[in-house]
């Protein structure tokens, strides 16, 4: 008689219920996995058969057929060790197929029995109890990130053993939902702070309205004025994850294996460092397996591009449709996937080879070929979508010296960050984006209006500086979210101004 094990697989970020049908007959003894198993699941045969002999249980000397339904759906990782072997115990008559029916099973098997954490568990729960699952046991180091998941009942479990003794005589402890604690509880602690970043005062609004309004931004200034320095300060003024944007980011993480037992929720916003040297796959992510890339685990946080003019052009080109769309879709021939990528772009770079192209203190020793070749790795269309675009100039001899004069801390310029996004989140709540960068051109008439006098100081800088549409959307974006700073409903002449100083890269005018 075949019996049916319930579990679950995970393809992108969307979870399939799938039911492990087992089969055992008389004949030559055999192991086949059939269903669009991946080499992890057909490995599965010998763990399985060394675990299940292992924990105490008779291993059948029979032919075994495991279908993984439905069979045309692509089954990869290791997670189905385990309600195999529960098939195949129950095969055995160790545990009744009644007793298991409302349950689902995760996890992988090492060869004396224990029980392995595997990727996906967040995911995995949640379709499973989409499609009406009501009790799921995984291996313990997984439990806690499971019960992330309201209204269905998580069990953790150490061995193969402990699995079925829930069932016979001793039930496994049962996680409950926690997720409320894991963000109230936590205390941010950064290693940079603003406060110790002399001067840079333009710098520093700059990063304030990005932080704000969730926008991009470049910085180009000589080595040495600090731009490195002001990115890692950067991930202190971010505002705090909310519960949507927490479990987002914890899914994509899971599936990505970087979750830890003790930390089975992301908190903070990502911050991102990508090295020059990445490739576009590592970037946007793929593989033969589609998994996601830094693009997609800097979503809802910042992807901070150090010596952006270092990078391939190619990589830097890959990087256009995602800041556009907010997501990255990854196409192989048998099916697409779609990762989220709702990212800050920040990006430092030199305005030449040398590094002192428009310095005051240096001269540059670059010649015009040199330059022009250098910046032609940054594209007109990639520099659209780069918001706020500012020069970082060299400190001058007061500004080094001013070590008695205070600055503003991060704490005081985060307050007003998360205040703005608060009117942020208040502003669109029925619209279904959390911040101005993400408004779209309907929700820029509604929400992006300016009166007569701006509108002719606005024409003048189309005129002035050859704006394309996109970058005219932008700008309005950036003026919303300096007037939300300014705690103003509409958006005034000098919001619009001072957005309007974050103009388009200009290639001429380093020269």
């Amino acid at each position: 008689m075949v019996n049916k094990v319930k579990t679950g697989t995970v393809i992108g970020l969307n979870s399939y219920e799938v039911s492990v049908e087992t089969d055992i007959q008389n004949g030559l003894p055999s192991f086949s996995v059939v269903g669009l198993p991946d080499a992890a699941v057909n490995e599965a045969r010998d763990r399985v058969r060394s675990a299940v002999k292992n924990s105490g249980f008779t291993f059948p000397s029979k032919k075994i057929v495991i279908n993984l339904a439905p069979a045309d759906l692509k089954k990869t990782g290791t997670s189905f060790d385990l309600p195999i072997a529960v098939g195949i115990v129950i095969e055995e008559g160790v545990l009744e197929a009644e007793s298991v029916k409302d349950y689902a099973f995760l996890g992988e098997l090492s060869l004396n029995g224990d029980l392995r954490g595997v990727r996906g568990v967040l995911p995995a729960v949640i379709g499973l109890k989409e499609a009406g699952i009501k009790n799921v046991i995984v291996p313990l180091c997984n439990a806690k990130e499971a019960a992330l998941v309201d209204n269905i009942n998580i069990y953790g479990a150490d061995t193969l053993f402990d699995v079925v003794n829930h069932f016979t005589e001793t039930p496994l402890k049962k996680f409950d939902s926690n997720i409320a604690n894991y963000l109230t509880d936590f205390n941010e602690n950064f290693e940079y702070d603003f406060k110790d970043v002399k001067g840079q005062q333009k710098a520093k609004r700059a990063l304030e309205i990005a932080a704000a309004g969730g926008h991009n931004l470049l910085m180009t200034g000589s080595p040495g004025s600090g731009k490195t320095l002001m990115a890692k300060c950067f991930a202190s003024i971010l505002p705090p994850l909310n519960l949507k944007e927490a479990l987002e980011l914890t899914k994509i993480y899971s599936v990505c294996g970087l979750l830890t037992p003790e930390e089975p929720l992301v908190k903070k916003r990502p911050f991102r460092i990508v090295h020059h040297t990445a490739s576009a796959n590592g970037i946007i992510g793929g593989g033969s397996n589609p998994m996601p890339g830094e693009i997609t685990l800097a979503h809802r946080g910042v992807l901070f591009l150090d010596e952006m003019v270092e990078f391939p052009r190619n990589v830097l080109e890959v990087l256009r449709q995602p800041l556009e769309d907010g997501e990255i879709v990854i196409s192989r021939a048998k099916h697409s996937i779609k990762y989220p990528a709702k990212f800050m772009l920040l990006g430092a770079m030199n305005p030449c080879p040398c590094g002192y192209l428009g310095d005051k203190e240096k001269q540059c020793t670059c010649s015009e070929y040199m330059i022009n070749r250098y910046l032609a790795k940054l594209s007109g269309p990639l520099l659209d979508r780069i918001d706020l675009q500012i020069d970082v100039p060299r400190l001058t001899a007061n500004e080094l010296l001013s070590a008695s004069t205070a600055q503003e801390s991060s704490h005081d310029i985060r307050d007003r960050v998360i205040k703005a996004r608060n009117i942020q989140a208040d502003r669109y709540k029925n619209e279904n984006i959390f911040t101005n960068s993400e408004l779209t051109p309907d929700l820029i008439k509604k929400y992006c209006q300016i009166d007569e006098n701006s509108q002719e100081i606005f024409k003048a800088a189309i005129v002035k500086y050859s704006l394309s549409g996109r970058r005219y959307d932008r700008i309005l974006k950036i003026a919303r979210t300096i007037a939300d700073l300014d705690n103003s409903k509409i958006i005034k002449q000098n919001h619009l101004m001072q957005a309007l100083q974050y103009k388009m890269f200009d290639k001429n005018s380093l020269d």
